[in-house]
């Protein structure tokens, strides 16, 4: 990958004399272009409590700007990560779809590399001990790092090792005096960091000589064709293509060797990286597959985001007639799951209690309390059976079928789904 591009003709930034000019967080280069503006958002795991319903809450710009140097999208720190981490409301064990992908993945990647005894594995921002767990009884030497104090107490209580920190190179080089890592797992965190460089650089001081990382994100690619733009939010500080990622590893001396797409979050990718000293000679065929698709749709365009902000606003309409429309009518809507994305897509939309009635979680840790911005009140599933509502409004998407399942009951009075992303869709 080149370290600088020609930027096209016509692609320039929306009144870039009026925007303040950062530097791109992984290469450096003053950021000039905006990738998509969905204007002041809350921190989108900011649940309120009832006492705090008269307070003001903090508005920050979702403004996500594009380097014209390595191409990595990106947002600013505009909340830190100890502000949104420190207290977490995100428990990965309350979507049994995702538990199952997990349990999948440590059956495939001890086959794969042949994980024995005493082999040390670690993740990095573990949650709830999620993934770990189904490696316990195996005779490996595990370890969990979880920033959040509140989400790694479940994962001990689960028998998973777990150490509270923001992981980067000093914990590297703590963790390195008791061995090195036969595997990183970083699933779902590449987005979360806002130090991207020493975070790498992290992993390339805890991995083994003969180690693999294996790190899987949110293809950009996907959020693009299929305008998921409710993935953006505070906590993701950065939006990865296939082609930035490996510049960021390079830049460490780590080469990804291998590449998987995933369909978990709504097109993921997961990379196999290793020491560049020490990787195989023939890297798989599927990265160069992966990149090719990455440069044909314009992926090293700056201007890549014009488009997608276009349809951003077309779904963002489509939705609020649907809304209103339900509501001349006298239809009542509730909305399933107190999501990250869910809160992106109701702040960005205009979308408060005047028309969705309640929201509905699994998670204990967030019922009884509000959405951020919106401050629809969040209530254990059961509710939907009291109220019966004529439509429930899906907002984490990628899980839908499991929510439909899980959901079912809603057809005994002729309920029916609404799935907003990647398109308005009533079932």
């Amino acid at each position: 990958m080149t370290s600088a591009a020609t930027v096209p003709t016509g692609a320039s930034d929306r009144s870039p004399e009026a925007l303040p000019v950062h530097a791109c967080r992984l290469c450096g280069t003053p950021l000039r272009h905006t990738f998509v503006d969905l204007g002041m958002s809350p921190p989108c795991e900011s649940f309120l409590e009832a006492s705090r319903l008269d307070e003001m809450e903090p508005y920050y710009p979702l403004r996500v700007m594009v380097c014209d140097g390595c191409f990595l999208v990106q947002l600013r720190e505009y909340v830190a990560p100890d502000r949104i981490f420190t207290d977490y409301a995100y428990f990965s064990s309350f979507s049994t779809t995702w538990v199952a992908h997990a349990k999948a993945y440590c059956e495939m990647i001890a086959r794969r590399l042949g994980l024995g005894a005493q082999s040390l594995v670690v993740e990095l921002a573990s949650n709830d001990g999620y993934l770990l767990q189904h490696f316990l009884g195996c005779g490996l030497d595990i370890l969990g790092i979880e920033p959040a104090a509140n989400v790694a107490q479940a994962a001990v209580a689960r028998g998973v090792p777990s150490l509270v920190r923001f992981f980067g190179s000093d914990v590297a080089r703590e963790l390195v005096r008791q061995g090195r890592a036969r595997l990183v797992i970083a699933n779902n965190v590449l987005a979360h960091v806002p130090a991207l460089n020493d975070f790498i650089a992290g992993i390339k001081i805890l991995l083994a000589p003969e180690g693999t990382a294996t790190i899987k994100f949110h293809h950009l690619l996907c959020l693009i064709q299929k305008c998921q733009f409710d993935n953006i939010y505070h906590e993701h500080f950065q939006y990865l293509s296939l082609d930035a990622a490996r510049f960021a590893f390079a830049r460490h001396g780590l080469a990804v060797v291998d590449v998987e797409r995933k369909p978990s979050q709504g097109g993921s990718l997961r990379v196999y990286v290793q020491h560049e000293d020490t990787a195989p000679p023939t890297v798989s065929p599927r990265v160069a597959e992966v990149l090719a698709e990455e440069g044909a749709a314009g992926l090293r365009d700056v201007g890549v985001g014009q488009a997608f902000s276009r349809r951003m606003l077309e779904m963002k309409l489509g939705l609020l007639s649907f809304l209103v429309k339900a509501r001349q009518d006298g239809k009542s809507v509730v909305c399933y799951g107190a999501a990250a994305k869910g809160n992106t897509l109701l702040n960005y939309s205009g979308i408060h209690a005047d028309l969705v009635d309640y929201a509905v979680d699994r998670s204990p840790h967030k019922q009884g309390h509000f959405l951020p911005g919106s401050r629809i009140p969040i209530h254990h599933p059961d509710k939907v059976l009291v109220t019966r509502p004529d439509y429930v409004l899906i907002l984490p998407w990628n899980i839908r079928d499991e929510i439909i399942a899980d959901m079912s009951c809603i057809r005994e009075w002729g309920g029916r789904f609404v799935v907003p992303v990647p398109a308005l869709e009533v079932i």
